[in-house]
């Protein structure tokens, strides 16, 4: 393992050296590029050094045991042998993960859509708590999120909204949420007390920048138009609301939370290119969960992953039969443990993927 430990090593010292180059930092692209790579590859040089420290540690146990000249320092040694082999386990496969050639989009910031399928107001209604559970998740994690459009539901929540999120590898943590989240509980429009059952689709696009995706101007048809909702006397007087075409695929993008039409087209070109670069991201997806079989991350967008069911008190991840008895906190924000359990599964199956080169 210090081999493969020191070849990382010699190209953290090359990244060192590059970010600091002023062709480097001019090249918009290719700094931005390394930098995230200095970042994750200090992670790993942080990891190297307590290894060499365990490491030698042991090294240096044997020796004095081996003497055992000392009765005091071969206890102290004993002692420290101990610890240090304690640690050592967890610590390699730390590293080994580590050393896994990481997502390149997990570091990216993400765009969210939280749409309400079948069940009516109920299903908008889920969708609007669904949107305060990720906002109060990502609040704990100290992410900024901003809204982008919405949709209101007619008896409260929402029919869609989108919202952005800004912070450190958001994609990496939220793409797990992608799929059909599925609520069963008494709709507050139900005067009988029967239990029903609705949906909402969460899709978490991750935020492409402008060298990931190339648009041509000549395939985008832009619409203004006056906002709705709330935003003082601009609304339903000015065309601040922009709505984007993509001529060649179909998608849509709209923005209207902004006053200023310049900030909602801007906002807007964003969606539309996270939208593109999700469109072959799922290709890739799809085809890299087909070759190993996984359930946790797929490019599926319509598979049911989970379920609040409200009389039991419980959510259940499909993927992995993960049952927990705590909905009211996870509803409430608590969703990393379910997050956790997921990407364990995953790193699982990656480090199985890989175990033949280490």
């Amino acid at each position: 393992m210090i081999d493969k430990l020191n070849i990382v090593k010699q190209r953290f010292d090359e990244v060192s050296d590059l970010i600091i180059q002023p062709d480097i930092i001019t090249d918009q692209e290719r700094y931005v590029k390394l930098t995230k790579e200095y970042k994750d590859l200090k992670n790993l040089m942080d990891k190297r050094a307590e290894y060499l420290e365990l490491t030698n540690n042991i090294a240096e146990a044997e020796e004095i045991i081996a003497d055992g000249s000392d009765a005091e320092m071969l206890e102290m040694a004993k002692m420290q042998m101990e610890e240090a082999k304690g640690g050592l386990p967890k610590l390699e496969e730390d590293i080994k993960l580590m050393l896994i050639p990481k997502d390149p989009e997990d570091a990216k910031d993400v765009v969210v859509e939280i749409r309400a399928g079948t069940g009516g107001d109920e299903a908008s209604i889920f969708a609007g708590d669904l949107f305060r559970m990720y906002t109060k998740y990502c609040e704990s994690k100290g992410w900024k999120t901003n809204v982008i459009d919405l949709s209101e539901g007619t008896s409260g929540g929402y029919k869609e909204i989108q919202f952005e999120v800004s912070g450190t590898d958001v994609y990496g943590t939220l793409k797990f949420e992608a799929g059909v989240h599925r609520v069963q509980r008494v709709p507050q429009t139900e005067t009988q007390g029967r239990v029903h059952t609705s949906a909402a689709t969460v899709m978490v696009l991750p935020e492409a920048e402008d060298f990931d995706v190339q648009i041509d101007p000549k395939d985008v048809r832009i619409d203004f138009f006056c906002s709705s909702g709330p935003g003082g006397q601009s609304v339903n007087t000015t065309y601040s609301a922009v709505r984007l075409t993509h001529i060649p695929t179909g998608l849509v993008a709209q923005c209207q939370d902004q006053k200023s039409q310049h900030k909602n087209k801007d906002k807007a070109f964003r969606v539309l290119r996270s939208r593109l670069y999700d469109m072959e991201l799922a290709k890739k997806q799809e085809a890299d969960a087909a070759k190993r079989n996984s359930q946790v991350s797929s490019g599926d967008r319509s598979a049911k992953i989970r379920t609040y069911n409200y009389p039991q008190g419980r959510v259940t991840d499909h993927r992995i039969g993960l049952t927990l008895y705590d909905l009211s906190n996870i509803i409430d924000g608590d969703v990393q443990r379910i997050i956790d359990e997921l990407s364990f599964v995953e790193n699982t199956e990656k480090l199985r993927e890989a175990s033949e080169i280490f």
